[in-house]
């Protein structure tokens, strides 16, 4: 059944599963959806709009479903999807996306968000990411999964961070950082691969190699970043579809990406 504390405050329009944990003095909005097995600490707020899955463990003072920082918002009905078995720390913020974009700020499922970490408007995380503690997301960001944000990171709305990749912390990001990477600085710059992340994860002798191949040719060679993209898929390592992801990923990016040479 039911634990909800008798000082907290919920909208009859929020729907609330009938295992989900609700602390002293939280508030609870209309058009809130938890499901089951999630439990909130004190304090918290989920302002509206907002569906939050299973198991999820929301601390104390925690903002969720608040409105866009957006000067453009102006009320339209948004959203924020969280999935399941989601940390989400004291003091984190999340925003509800804006028309002007998706319509949603979504989180997927066994993320790690630290205290103080800050979420905007129509931004897309994926799934076992993690934030530290003070790493803001501007508005739009996409972090693919597995990536870690390292503490008091700034990341610059549009900024895609590819799968795995590793970010260290007091940096700020303005360009896109690949897959399987290392990035680090005041504008963070590439530092060879995420050798020890992709390791734990258990990545392959052989593909750690290969992306080891590709990111030299992509990121250190001095020729344009289409000769260099052309050279890796005419290589044998194009094979394998880490290397395919890491490829497809700089191919794509709208921001561009950090490079040793520059040249585009």
């Amino acid at each position: 059944m039911k634990r909800i504390h008798p000082t907290a405050i919920i909208d009859k329009q929020a729907e609330i599963a009938e295992t989900v944990t609700i602390g002293p003095y939280c508030i609870i909005g209309p058009k809130v959806f938890i499901e089951q097995e999630t439990m909130l600490g004190s304090h918290v707020v989920i302002h509206s709009h907002t569906k939050i899955g299973k198991r999820c463990n929301i601390y104390s003072f925690a903002s969720i479903g608040a409105p866009s920082q957006d000067l453009k918002y102006k009320g339209e009905e948004t959203w924020v999807e969280i999935g399941h078995d989601n940390v989400i720390r004291e003091y984190v913020t999340i925003n509800r996306g804006t028309a002007g974009g998706h319509g949603i700020t979504s989180i997927g499922n066994q993320n790690y968000l630290m205290a103080y970490a800050h979420i905007a408007h129509d931004c897309k995380i994926g799934n076992h990411v993690i934030m530290a503690n003070v790493a803001t997301l501007g508005g739009h960001v996409e972090i693919e999964d597995y990536a870690i944000i390292g503490g008091i990171v700034a990341i610059h709305q549009f900024v895609k961070i590819g799968a795995y990749a590793i970010i260290g912390g007091g940096s700020s990001t303005v360009k896109d950082i690949p897959p399987y990477v290392m990035a680090s600085g005041v504008r963070a710059k590439l530092y060879g691969l995420n050798i020890v992340g992709l390791k734990r994860q258990g990545f392959s002798k052989e593909v750690i190699n290969a992306l080891k191949k590709a990111y030299k040719i992509l990121v250190y060679k001095p020729i344009t970043l289409r000769e260099a993209i052309k050279q890796v898929k005419e290589d044998s390592i194009f094979s394998l579809p880490e290397v395919v992801h890491f490829v497809e990923f700089i191919e794509h990016s709208q921001r561009g990406i950090p490079r040793k040479w520059e040249k585009k």
